[in-house]
């Protein structure tokens, strides 16, 4: 079984050294030759979102500060007593960028929010849209924003919901992906709590998504497929989960290669300790991504400096 295979293999099947730098919730993109990492901030002395920068998946460079929320107008106005920086994704369409971000935590009295910035590369600069282009409440968490566009139809969606009432909701973005035109009906697959993304695979849509509480070693990450980005679903089970040496991995995001191949970018605890809950930095890794004959996608095994 691949699990009794040597680190050293492993290592070399990946061509990866995971983990990554110290962080959380880490969406890459690939832009050429070029990877950009969006992740939420580890240890940041401020509420903020940064770009790194890398041509391997394996040496990072923290490029640039692409967003502060000391900076924005209506999250200062909030009257929340604490705002933070989570989960962001980027989305590059007709050559401009794309900036989602959460605004959180969420709570009785004050609901967690989803912004956008627009930029020209990157790194930026980014303009903010001035607003929440998503608020929640009621049973719904506005968090783990996720933007796709449809190469088959152009359209361009934003996939969102977080954990307080762990629904998934998925909404029609304008031409220009700044404003919402039109919630799209859908279904919460099995076992989703938070972290939703979407890639396609030939004709396949896949929503990967983590599950559990977030700083237990629970958390994971399951997946559905679908013949549209909108549905419906077909709950194709776990692909991430914990070892013996790395907790909770999750939150993940999936960038394709320019040779063809698919990465998995997640967070993890590097702690033996069960169950939880863990407290400090979490850790960013990679995996490479092996799919079967039919297209599924097999169980990812964790690898990196926990089991040397």
């Amino acid at each position: 079984m691949i699990q009794a295979l040597s680190i050293s293999f492993l290592l070399s099947l990946t061509g990866l050294g995971s983990p990554l730098p110290a962080g959380a919730d880490p969406h890459v993109i690939r832009v050429g030759e070029t990877y950009w990492m969006y992740p939420t901030e580890s240890g940041a002395p401020e509420p903020l979102f940064a770009a790194y920068r890398s041509t391997d998946l394996k040496e990072w460079k923290r490029e640039a500060v692409i967003l502060k929320l000391s900076d924005l107008p209506w999250v200062k106005e909030d009257p929340a007593p604490r705002r933070l920086a989570w989960a962001p994704s980027m989305l590059e369409k007709n050559g401009r960028y794309y900036f989602y971000y959460s605004v959180g935590p969420q709570s009785a009295q004050f609901p967690s929010h989803i912004g956008v910035a627009t930029g020209d590369s990157p790194t930026g600069p980014f303009r903010d849209s001035g607003g929440a282009l998503l608020t929640g409440g009621n049973g719904f968490e506005a968090i783990d924003p996720m933007a796709f566009t449809d190469p088959v139809n152009g359209k361009t969606y934003l996939y969102t919901g977080g954990s307080d009432g762990a629904r998934l909701r998925i909404f029609e973005l304008e031409d220009e992906p700044v404003k919402i035109r039109r919630e799209v009906p859908t279904t919460t697959p099995p076992h989703f709590t938070e972290g939703s993304f979407m890639h396609r695979r030939g004709d396949t849509y896949y929503l990967s998504y983590s599950n559990g509480r977030w700083n237990r070693d629970e958390y994971s990450v399951h997946y559905a497929t679908a013949p549209s980005p909108v549905g419906p679903w077909k709950y194709r089970g776990m692909i991430l989960s914990k070892d013996e040496e790395r907790q909770g991995p999750g939150h993940h995001s999936f960038v394709e290669s320019p040779d063809g191949e698919w990465f998995i970018v997640y967070h993890r605890w590097e702690t033996k300790e069960r169950p939880g809950p863990y407290r400090g930095r979490r850790q960013i890794a990679v995996e490479k991504i092996q799919y079967d004959e039919k297209g599924l996608i097999l169980p990812v095994v964790m690898t990196g400096p926990a089991g040397d």
